[in-house]
C-alpha cells in the first residue's frame, strides 16, 4: 500500500512540474495573441447613436494581436469564446487619440467634388504615398474649404457591443531546424 501512494505521488509531482515548466497558456478556443477572430459588432457615440454594425452582415475578421483593430477594444477581447457578448467602452487615449486642433489644412474649393461641399460631409483624401485616409469637411469658404485631417472618431469615447463568432488559434511557431 505504501509503495502505491510513493508512485501515486511521484506521478502526480511529475505531472504538476511538467505544467509548471510549460508556463501559462491561454484556454483553447479563447482569444489570445496570433489568433484569428470573428467579431460581431455594434460601435456607438456617447448619445447612443449607431455609428457602425456589420450585425447581419459579414464578421470583422482580424488577427489578434497585430493591431489590426483599436487598442482599447482589441485588450477586451482577450480571453473572449465564441458566443460570448461583451459591451466595451473605450477612451479616446484607446482609440484614434484625441482631436489635434491644428490638423487643418485650406485647400482650392474647386479640388473638392461638388457632392462634398457640405460641412460635416467626410472625403477620402491620399497622400503622396497613396495612403487613404478620411478628412472631414469643416468649414466652406468663398474661394476655399477647410478639410480637417483628424480621424473622425479622434477624442471621441466609442461604445462597442461585441459577440465573439469564432477564434481559430495561432499557427504553431516554426521548429527551429537541427
Amino acid at each position: 500500500m505504501t509503495r502505491t501512494l510513493k508512485i501515486a505521488a511521484t506521478f502526480v509531482a511529475l505531472v504538476a512540474s511538467t505544467a509548471f515548466a510549460q508556463g501559462p497558456t491561454s484556454a483553447p478556443g479563447a482569444v489570445q495573441n496570433g489568433s484569428t477572430v470573428s467579431l460581431e459588432y455594434t460601435l456607438k457615440n456617447e448619445g447612443g447613436e449607431v455609428l457602425d454594425s456589420n450585425k447581419g452582415g459579414n464578421p470583422l475578421v482580424f488577427v489578434h494581436g497585430q493591431q489590426q483593430i483599436i487598442p482599447g477594444l482589441e485588450r477586451e477581447l482577450a480571453g473572449m469564446r465564441p458566443g460570448e457578448e461583451k459591451k466595451v467602452v473605450v477612451k479616446p487615449e484607446d482609440a484614434y487619440g484625441d482631436a489635434v486642433p491644428g490638423a487643418q489644412q485650406e485647400v482650392p474649393k474647386d479640388a473638392i467634388p461638388k457632392e462634398g461641399l457640405k460641412v460635416g460631409t467626410t472625403l477620402t483624401a491620399r497622400s503622396g504615398s497613396g495612403e487613404a485616409r478620411p478628412v472631414v469637411v469643416k468649414e466652406i469658404k468663398d474661394k476655399t474649404v477647410v478639410l480637417d485631417f483628424n480621424h473622425p472618431l479622434a477624442g471621441h469615447t466609442l461604445y462597442f457591443d461585441v459577440k465573439v463568432l469564432g477564434v481559430q488559434p495561432p499557427a504553431p511557431a516554426p521548429r527551429p531546424s537541427q
